[in-house]
């Protein structure tokens, strides 16, 4: 019953993994959605406002938002998707290592059966060649003799083959037991591969629906109109840009270690390819898809997503940064960016931009980690 039971589960396990391969991963907001601006408060005293719209029958219709609140709208819908593409990212890499670990419990699986169908024909013909000379085993019949050396030698085989006989039930009762252990153990990370899978298709569901919704804030708005927004963007990012540098002095002339050069220069070659959630290259990147593909091409792999990058990698000062750096963004670390020096960033910014430079405190920065 265990062996049909084993067998069966091991062949459900393999025919089950070529499901798994679900496309995936994505983290990125350039857009600090925090308390620091609050919801209607224009980030310029004289941002320029949109022409008055008015009703069907020319009548002015109830008071709009202004552009400065639409734009802040829109940055903390793909702010919103950002953060679900981490979770959607965090959930994928998750469910890869449970993928490999149910293969490997699968392979073990299939070895301890093999290995139980070995141990049961040994068994088997040891209880033959017993049953053959009349219930005695040879040695046995050897105690019967008149010789006192055949006697001895008798008896010494005897003892050997009585312990072989328990160290084979004592194999067979372990590998039994470990077979059963490794089954337990394949259904609870298949438990855990079907968690990690519903989460990313909520992740999936919320990040096209937050990208949707802010696409249509846009469609919705004039070409000047999207204009103006554009130049009320960079004014923000330049005016928050001058305040971290005053107040955050840098290192002149920081160097980057040879694996940081190295990965500053494969991300500074991806300058240009469009941001796309879940994408680790090499047409396009998410954000933490742009700074962990940078640093494998160094020789050091890290961390997919954002918020494990910063839970795992080792932290330093801002004030120490060196190129190659990655910066942490948000309060739910869901951006993050790699430092060139002189206070620039390469990123992945949000869905419809492409990899680019920016200043490095144009958001509301985290903290530093050093890979």
């Amino acid at each position: 019953m265990l062996r049909r039971h084993c067998a069966t589960a091991a062949i459900a396990l393999v025919c089950a993994l070529t499901a798994l391969a679900v496309p995936g991963t994505a983290f990125a907001s350039p857009v600090s959605p925090g308390p620091a601006v609050a919801a209607g408060t224009p980030l310029l005293p004289n941002a320029p406002e949109p022409p008055p719209r008015s009703g069907t029958a020319g009548t002015p219709t109830a008071p709009e938002k202004s552009l400065d609140e639409i734009r802040l709208e829109i940055e903390g819908l793909y702010h919103q998707a950002v953060s679900a593409t981490d979770t959607y990212n965090l959930a994928e890499e998750q469910a890869k290592q449970q993928s490999k670990e149910i293969t490997e419990l699968a392979q073990r699986i299939v070895k301890g059966q093999t290995r139980i169908d070995d141990l049961k024909l040994r068994a088997g013909a040891a209880a033959r060649a017993q049953y053959q000379s009349g219930g005695l085993p040879p040695e046995a019949q050897l105690i019967l003799t008149d010789d006192p050396q055949l006697f001895l030698d008798g008896a010494s085989r005897v003892k050997d083959g009585m312990k072989a006989t328990r160290d084979l039930l004592r194999e067979l009762e372990q590998t039994q037991a470990d077979l059963e252990s490794y089954s337990l153990d394949a259904n609870a990370q298949w438990r855990k591969l079907e968690a990690n899978r519903v989460r990313q298709a909520k992740a999936k569901k919320e990040i096209d629906a937050k990208i949707a919704a802010a696409e249509a804030l846009e469609g919705r708005l004039h070409k000047e109109e999207l204009k103006r927004m554009l130049v009320l963007e960079r004014r923000a990012a330049d005016k928050a840009q001058s305040e971290w540098l005053r107040s955050s002095p840098l290192k002149r002339g920081a160097k980057a270690t040879t694996q940081g050069a190295a990965a500053v220069q494969f991300a500074t070659g991806q300058i240009g390819k469009p941001y796309v959630w879940g994408a680790e290259g090499p047409g396009s990147y998410d954000c933490s898809g742009l700074t962990s593909q940078a640093w494998a091409s160094a020789g050091r792999p890290i961390p997919r997503t954002s918020q494990e990058q910063w839970r795992q990698l080792p932290k330093v000062a801002v004030a120490d940064l060196q190129p190659g750096d990655l910066i942490i963004y948000h309060a739910d670390a869901s951006h993050v960016g790699m430092y060139v020096g002189d206070g620039t960033i390469v990123h992945s910014p949000r869905p419809g931009r492409h990899v680019t430079l920016a200043g490095a405190g144009s958001m509301r920065i985290l903290g530093v980690v050093r890979p």
